[in-house]
């Protein structure tokens, strides 16, 4: 994934055998707004954005994509689930805008089939109030996964949980990713998160990327505080 977004220009090889990436960085440093750009859910001013050779974004040339039409997988910070849908309209929801549009029963099976492999079969029919933390992010991360995204963007997915729903939830999702195999995009606070991924790191700060390694690169030589900071959390 190429973008180069004003100031920032963020440069992603991303392949779906490989381990997702994570981008961290302080408050407010563009993290939570370049995932949304990329997804097309904010509007970009100028710039580009290339995912697999395919332009999503650019200024200069006229082209921005709408958001059907860049199957990208977006999960925000909270999981974003309708909480008046039960789960299986949440998960149909991710099919809507397909072009032409599959029949209801065509949808049905391919939102089952995506709840099967994340282990939720039994959810379908459950309201997303009644679901624990982890039921949601599998929930979510079926909706994203549904349209089969050329690129998966997960926005703090484990910020929402409490400590020990965290730990076991992150097992879940390294090993959810590892089989998925979908080039994924991770924004985090929590260097754990990193490691139980075995993402590489990209680090934003002042709306360009700082520095760019694996946790061991950056523990052995953090180009900021912040960077110091997180690789100690």
């Amino acid at each position: 994934m190429r973008a180069r977004i004003g100031t920032l220009d963020l440069d992603v090889d991303l392949a779906g055998d490989e381990a997702p990436v994570a981008v961290v960085g302080p408050n407010g440093s563009g993290k939570t707004s370049l995932l949304r750009i990329v997804a097309g859910a904010l509007p970009a001013l100028a710039g580009k954005i290339v995912v697999n050779d395919v332009v999503l974004y650019d200024s200069e040339s006229a082209v921005d994509l709408p958001i059907e039409q860049r199957r990208i997988g977006y999960v925000p910070q909270g999981f974003g689930l309708f909480p008046h849908l039960p789960v299986i309209e949440n998960v149909l929801f991710g099919l809507s805008n397909q072009a032409p549009p599959p029949s209801r029963d065509e949808r049905i099976r391919h939102a089952m089939a995506m709840l099967a492999a994340l282990g939720c079969t039994a959810l379908a029919d459950r309201m997303p109030g009644q679901l624990s933390g982890g039921e949601q992010q599998r929930v979510a991360l079926a909706r994203a996964l549904v349209i089969e995204p050329r690129l998966l963007l997960l926005d703090e997915p484990l910020a929402a949980l409490d400590a020990t729903s965290r730990r076991s939830v992150r097992a879940v999702l390294a090993e959810r990713l590892g089989q998925l195999r979908r080039p994924s995009i991770v924004v985090t606070h929590d260097v754990r998160d990193v490691e139980a991924l075995g993402a590489g790191v990209y680090v934003l700060e002042g709306g360009r990327v700082a520095q760019r390694g694996s946790v061991a690169e950056l523990r052995a030589n953090p180009a900021s505080d912040f960077v110091a900071e997180f690789v100690r959390a």
